[in-house]
C-alpha cells in the first residue's frame, strides 16, 4: 500500500463525463489499497471565464475580492468528483484550501504557501476517505481566500504530497508523459521514462508546458516523486501505481541518481513569446549597466539572455537582452525615459525571434555539446544572434522562421530521434 497524490488538470475535468473518467482512475488506486489524495483544477475555460467577469465588474478589481472569485472554479470541481466518487461506493469528501488549512502569505493573485495542517487530512485517510482538494487556493492572513497564480494547482498537489508525506504525486495531463521536444513539430520525438528535477525545471522554465515550474521546484527541494500520466488512458486499461516499477508509464521526475544511465542530451525547449531589445552606441562606463536593468528590475520586467559588445572606439557598447513579448511595450517606454541618465544612440527591438535550447544533465561530464549545437545550426544556414548558458543548458536566439527547421535539425544531431 502507498500513499499517492492524483492531480488532474483542466482538460481532465472539462465536464461530467472526464470527471466520471477521472473517479474511475481514482477507484483503480483504492481497490489496489492505496491512500488517495486528489488535486483538481477547474474545469477547462472555467477560470479565463471568472477573470473576465472580475475585469467588466470593475477596472481595477480588489485583489482579495479576485481571489474569491476565480477560487471558485476549483471548488465545483472538488464537489462534482466528491460526489462521483461516492456514487461509484468511495469514501470521498470535498476540501478548500481553507479548511485544510493551507496557509500562504498576502500576495493575492500569486500567493506563496507557508504551512500545511496534515493532521486532519491523516484522520481522515484513516478511515479510509479519499480527500479531493481544490487546487490552486489557501489560506492568507485575516482569513482570506487567496490563489497561487495561473497554473498553481500543480504547486498545490507537490506541496500536499510533501505535507502528507506521499510516496507519489502523478500529475494526470492531456499528454502521457514528458517528450524530448514538442511532437507537434518533430514526428520522431521519443517519451522520456524519467527525467531529473533539474531537468525539468529548464524544460518548464523554456517552453515546455507539462509541469509547471513552482511545482518542479518545490518537488526538487522536498524530494517528492512527481510522474507525468495521461488521464486520457482508459482507467480499467492500465494497473495502480506499483511503486517498484514506476517508470512502466509516463515519465517519473526525480533525483538524477535514480537515472542509471545519464542522456547527454534529454530534449530540445523552445520559446516564442520573447523579444529582443538592443541599446546602440551606450556610453562605456562603470554603473551604466547597473543602471539599466535596475530600471528594468524596478518596473518588475524580468530579462533573460544579455551580451554586450564593446565597440572599436573603446568609448561606447551595445547592450542585447530579451524580455517577454507582453513586456515589451512597458520596456522601451522606461528606457526611453531614461534615456538621457543611461545615455546611448537608438533603442531597436525585433518580436521575430525564438529562443532553442537543448537540455541534458550529462552536460557536466562531456565536451563539445555547445560545438555541436553550433555545427548543427550553421550546416542549415542558421544564425546566432545570441547565446546564454548554464551547467546543463545551453540557449540561442534564431530567426522565428527557422523555429522548426532548428528544432529537427538538433533533435536529430543528439540522437534523440525514435528508433
Amino acid at each position: 500500500m502507498a500513499r499517492i497524490v492524483m492531480k488532474f488538470g483542466g482538460t481532465s475535468v472539462a465536464d461530467l463525463d472526464k470527471i466520471s473518467n477521472v473517479a474511475r482512475h481514482v477507484k483503480r488506486e483504492i481497490d489496489a489499497g492505496h491512500e488517495v489524495a486528489v488535486v483538481v483544477s477547474a474545469m477547462a475555460g472555467r477560470t479565463n471565464e471568472l477573470v473576465a467577469w472580475t475585469r467588466d465588474a470593475a477596472a481595477r478589481p480588489d485583489q482579495r475580492e479576485y481571489d474569491v472569485v476565480v477560487s471558485s472554479g476549483e471548488q465545483i470541481t472538488s464537489g462534482l468528483l466528491a460526489l462521483k466518487l461516492q456514487d461509484m461506493g468511495v469514501k470521498a469528501r470535498s476540501w478548500q484550501g481553507w479548511q485544510i488549512p493551507m496557509h500562504t502569505d498576502a500576495m493575492h493573485g500569486a500567493a506563496r504557501i507557508l504551512d500545511i495542517d496534515s493532521k486532519v487530512l491523516d484522520a481522515h485517510f484513516a478511515i479510509g476517505e479519499v480527500a479531493v482538494m481544490a487546487g490552486f487556493q489557501g489560506l492568507a492572513p485575516g482569513n482570506r481566500i487567496s490563489t497561487l497564480g495561473r497554473g498553481g494547482s500543480d504547486t498545490s498537489a507537490v506541496a500536499i504530497a510533501a505535507a502528507i508525506g506521499a510516496d507519489l504525486c502523478d500529475i494526470y495531463t492531456d499528454v502521457d508523459g514528458v517528450y524530448t521536444t514538442d511532437p507537434r513539430i518533430v514526428t520522431k520525438v521519443r517519451r522520456l521514462d524519467r527525467i531529473s528535477y533539474e531537468e525539468m525545471l529548464e524544460m518548464a522554465s523554456l517552453g515546455a508546458k507539462v509541469l509547471q515550474t513552482r511545482s518542479v521546484r518545490m518537488a526538487m527541494v522536498h524530494g517528492v516523486r512527481l510522474r507525468v500520466r495521461s488521464s486520457f488512458e482508459a482507467p480499467d486499461k492500465v494497473p495502480p501505481v506499483d511503486m517498484d516499477n514506476l517508470a512502466a508509464l509516463g515519465t517519473l521526475v526525480c533525483n538524477e541518481d535514480e537515472i542509471m544511465e545519464q542522456q547527454v542530451v534529454s530534449g530540445i525547449a523552445y520559446t516564442r513569446d520573447e523579444a529582443k531589445v538592443t541599446l546602440i552606441r551606450v556610453d562605456d562606463k562603470p554603473g551604466v549597466s547597473a543602471r539599466i536593468f535596475g530600471l528594468l528590475a524596478d518596473a518588475n520586467i524580468t530579462v533573460d539572455v544579455i551580451v554586450q559588445n564593446v565597440s572599436e572606439d573603446g568609448n561606447h557598447t551595445d547592450v542585447t537582452f530579451t524580455v517577454p513579448e507582453s513586456d515589451l511595450e512597458r520596456t522601451r517606454g522606461v528606457l526611453e525615459a531614461a534615456r538621457p541618465e543611461i545615455g546611448y544612440g537608438e533603442l531597436v527591438d525585433s518580436t521575430d525571434i525564438v529562443k532553442i535550447s537543448v537540455i541534458g544533465a550529462g552536460m557536466r561530464t562531456h565536451a563539445g555539446v555547445a560545438a555541436q549545437m553550433f555545427g548543427a545550426l550553421a550546416s542549415k544556414g542558421i544564425n546566432i544572434q545570441a547565446i546564454t548558458t548554464s551547467e546543463i543548458k545551453i540557449s540561442v536566439l534564431i530567426d522565428a522562421e527557422y523555429t522548426e527547421l532548428a528544432l529537427r535539425t538538433l533533435h536529430s544531431s543528439y540522437g534523440l530521434d525514435q528508433d
